[in-house]
């Protein structure tokens, strides 16, 4: 992968994280690229299945160690085994803000988990517009639909990138894909998906607040009813945590569990390819047909081998 630093804008977070540490993180985040991150040209050359709908769902701040093998986490363990696990992937910074941000822009644009600012940067939402692609953000906790600001907790803004966007803030029709949570289960029952779902579940159910046992049994819940409609026959639901725990800096964020959960997936696969978020992007468009990708992603490998 190129080197974050490439596409980073930073912006240290003061609160909450100690200093020296935070430093850390975006010193190792800067020169993660020459830790052997697959980019272009490193991984199999085989396609990409197109999907009619992709879903990304992303967890909080536990490393792989404490995730996989976990039986605080049955239920997430059984879609490791079943399906595509990602040994070797990697967060690329700390603190949250910063993964969620190179998830969908492919930059990290920020360290500051308390920034408010409008994000004009190239971004997901401009390339699945530009593909005649549509997407929504399913929120837990959301207030109402197209709302912009942060909280009440434990809905937290930050875990909800595509409310930062130009393209979404600037524009209702597009800030009307901020939806809350609970209109998932209506769009999955009336057949009215997007090509493309964010899944942010609330921080006492995406394991930041609550425990990991919580985070297992709201998966059970809420996505299992996703993976038992027929609808998943033909679509992509990546689980992935967006960092590891504060002292686990490797190659910026830290070691993660990455889960590639779909019918069209190798069974029980284990790859031992290093990925990072910007692989998860380039893999999420390359999945819907899209052919550009924004910031890293558009030089990061592939994740076919898990096809």
């Amino acid at each position: 992968m190129p080197g974050a630093s490439q596409y980073v804008s930073i912006r240290p977070k003061t609160l909450g994280i100690v200093p020296a540490l935070l430093a850390l993180s975006l010193f190792i985040s800067a020169l993660s690229g020459c830790g052997g991150v697959a980019t272009s040209g490193s991984s199999s050359s085989a396609a990409v299945p197109q999907f009619a709908h992709v879903f990304l769902l992303v967890e909080e701040n536990h490393s792989y160690s404490s995730v996989i093998g976990n039986s605080s986490m049955p239920y997430l363990n059984s879609l490791a085994s079943k399906y595509g696990l990602a040994t070797q992937y990697f967060a690329d910074t700390h603190p949250s803000i910063g993964n969620y941000f190179m998830l969908t822009t492919g930059q990290i644009i920020t360290n500051d988990d308390s920034f408010g600012a409008t994000v004009d940067a190239d971004n997901i939402v401009r390339h699945l517009t530009a593909a005649g692609k549509t997407w929504r953000s399913y929120a837990e906790g959301l207030p109402a639909v197209g709302y912009l600001a942060d909280g009440p907790y434990p809905y937290a803004k930050n875990h909800n990138p595509f409310a930062y966007f130009s393209d979404v803030v600037n524009d209702s029709t597009q800030a009307g894909n901020l939806m809350p949570f609970s209109q998932l289960a209506a769009d999955l029952s009336g057949g009215k998906l997007a090509d493309f779902s964010f899944i942010v579940p609330d921080l006492q159910t995406d394991a930041h607040d609550g425990t990991l046992g919580q985070a297992d049994a709201w998966l059970q819940q809420n996505i299992a009813p996703l993976i038992s409609n027929p609808v998943i026959q033909n679509s992509l639901l990546i689980i992935v945590f967006d960092e590891s725990d504060l002292t686990d800096f490797d190659n910026g964020g830290g070691h993660v569990a990455a889960l590639i959960v779909s019918p069209k997936a190798k069974s029980g696969y284990k790859s031992i390819t290093p990925y990072q978020h910007q692989n998860t992007l380039r893999l999420i468009l390359r999945a819907l047909g899209v052919s550009s990708f924004p910031g890293a992603a558009a030089d990061a490998a592939d994740m076919s081998e898990f096809f």
